[in-house]
């Protein structure tokens, strides 16, 4: 019996996007030769062929609806181009874990539903892929990257799947990610997991693609699926969007359920949604959050909600006349690269000719405390001296407890306990990488480091743990609830740059909403950069409002600080582990 690769099933997928409307055309021998390995390879090796007479090339979610309701695509004709693009990709980015056999079925039934002017909304028919650590009820596994969780039976769908489904969207598959969504290592290669190998990103394959949700944000990025979800705990929504120079949209804790998500921290995960716009990302924001009695910490936004919905929120450039925004300068600008602050100040000052008022100096109170001053480090209180003023501390302890919870609800799996995770991480050292390198994976430099701090914790929530949690989510919440009014007055939000990671890793811990746009792209790696807003708890109208209004300044001008197309840098590399660039040109 012959065993099928880990992408065998694409030999057959592109088969079926053959025949469902699309043409993969090859490139010439003269194409091949023309470009070198730096130059724009968009057009020539990876060019995004038209599904039928629809341009699927940075098509949005309303572009798709509108060609499905004239009746020249179908979902099914829009799954099988998807599928296409993903062949032609997917052996350089992979950001595709595992294909969904049912999506076509899915389509079908949607494409029948729409024929009998049965119509459930905006995702009705439209593709989209969920990170692997989100539960699916389905021919799809859910494995959070790991070979231990291979075969193991969920009880049900995660909430937030459920919704997508009654929202007519049609599950594409699983997407890459960080394994164990980065909780497992403290140095490793972001975007990898055993199962499910390197994601890379399409504006340079040889550089950190962000992460923890890596193969959400760059499938999304490369054109490869309409929208995806990911998760978050501290940036691993808003790194990989803004690294993919797309919209990440990371929600106020409790927003969007977690239940059926492999967790790390019921005090900090949620569920975050990828587009290319604005709209797209509140589209799924919409289908997805809600009150879920498996998570209790979804209760507390009964009445915080705008009755419509979140793209009742969406407004036009012209609203940014009445915008009023803060700038954290010393908080986290000062730490960003030349590069970003020239290019984030020149949209900055876009956005204040078209009206709005952009205030300096508005700054995270004690940020000289609680924003390290080294980069992103969760656990920057224990490493000044103070291990209850650590994220950390909390995390840790929670991972332990969580972790167990999920564990317990699954079938076919003797996996019950993280200490059965590291044991499995031990004794598959060559792929899963439980000793550090090079004894065990080269992805994996320091081991399980990760999982043996949370097992040392055994779970306990003693003192420490609970000061700890008081102190980074009170010190955090105040901290920008201060930094958010002005002589007494709320600000519309705060402009920050998310590739400082320490912005939204203060957001993660207050448990508050953060949005990033695509903002340009570094010249020396190639990736994206990000204008990021922060907000209050449950501030997503704002969110939404002005990042909307911002996107459609980019959109209406020359600007070239706003999404561009992936440039496919270093397209034939494959380095494990990925680079850490992030620096810009100076």
């Amino acid at each position: 019996m012959v065993t099928p690769g880990p992408k065998s099933w694409l030999t057959v997928a592109t088969a079926i996007g053959i025949c469902l409307g699309a043409a993969l055309s090859t490139p010439s021998t003269e194409d091949i030769k023309l470009p070198k390995e730096n130059c724009p390879l968009t057009n020539v090796l990876f060019p995004v062929l038209p599904c039928g007479s629809f341009k699927l090339e940075e098509a949005t979610i309303d572009d798709m609806q509108a060609a499905m309701n004239n009746g020249s695509l179908t979902s099914v004709q829009l799954v099988g181009c998807y599928v296409l693009r993903t062949f032609q990709t997917d052996l350089y980015i992979n950001s595709l874990l595992q294909y969904n056999p049912d999506a076509l079925s899915i389509a079908a039934q949607m494409d029948a539903e729409r024929a009998a002017a049965k119509i459930r909304g905006p995702l009705h028919g439209v593709p989209f892929t969920v990170k692997d650590n989100i539960a699916t009820k389905d021919q799809l596994e859910t494995t959070a990257g790991s070979w231990a969780l291979l075969g193991s039976i969920v009880p049900r769908d995660a909430h937030v799947v459920a919704k997508l489904r009654e929202a007519g969207a049609v599950l594409f598959g699983k997407a890459t990610l960080s394994e164990w969504a980065d909780m497992r290592s403290n140095n490793y290669s972001e975007g990898y997991s055993a199962r499910g190998g390197q994601c890379r990103s399409a504006y340079n394959l040889t550089v950190n693609p962000g992460g923890s949700s890596s193969g959400s944000a760059v499938g999304v990025a490369a054109n490869a699926i309409a929208f995806s979800l990911g998760t978050e705990t501290d940036g691993s929504v808003i790194n990989p969007a803004m690294r993919n120079n797309i919209v990440g949209l990371k929600p106020t804790v409790g927003l969007t359920s977690r239940a059926g998500v492999i967790p790390e921290s019921e005090n900090q995960d949620a569920v975050g949604t990828f587009g290319r716009t604005v709209r797209d990302a509140v589209y799924a924001l919409d289908a997805i959050y809600g009150i879920d009695q498996r998570d209790e910490y979804t209760l507390a936004q009964e009445g915080k909600t705008p009755e419509d919905g979140y793209a009742s929120c969406l407004t036009t450039k012209a609203a940014l006349k009445d915008a009023v925004f803060g700038i954290p300068w010393n908080s986290f600008w000062r730490y960003a690269d030349p590069e970003q602050v020239r290019q984030l100040t020149a949209l900055i000052k876009l956005i204040e000719d078209a009206g709005a008022t952009i205030i300096n100096g508005t700054e995270i109170t004690d940020h000289e405390r609680i924003v390290s001053p080294y980069g992103w480090d969760w656990d920057h209180g224990t490493n000044r001296g103070y291990p209850n003023e650590s994220e950390y501390t909390v995390v840790k302890v929670d991972f332990y407890n969580n972790i167990k919870t999920y564990l317990s609800e699954l079938e076919n799996t003797n996996i019950r306990s993280l200490e059965d995770i590291v044991q499995f991480n031990y004794d598959n050292d060559d792929t899963e990488g439980g000793r550090p390198w090079p004894l065990g994976h080269p992805a994996f430099y320091s081991g399980q480091d990760g999982f043996l701090a949370s097992l040392a914790t055994q779970g306990i929530k003693d003192e420490t743990y609970y000061q700890a949690l008081n102190f980074t989510q009170s010190s955090t919440r105040n901290g920008i609830d201060d930094a958010l009014t002005y002589k007494g007055k709320k600000l519309s939000g705060l402009l920050v740059p998310p590739d400082v990671a320490q912005a939204p890793q203060i957001a993660a811990q207050a448990g508050y909403p953060m949005i990033t746009l695509p903002a340009g792209i570094h010249s020396v790696s190639g990736m994206g950069i990000g204008l990021g807003i922060m907000q209050t708890a449950y501030g997503e109208p704002e969110l939404v409002r002005w990042g909307s209004a911002i996107e459609d300044l980019q959109k209406s001008t020359d600007t070239p600080y706003k999404r561009t197309l992936p440039q496919w840098r270093d397209f034939l590399k494959r380095n494990v582990p990925v680079y850490n660039v992030y620096e810009g040109s100076d």
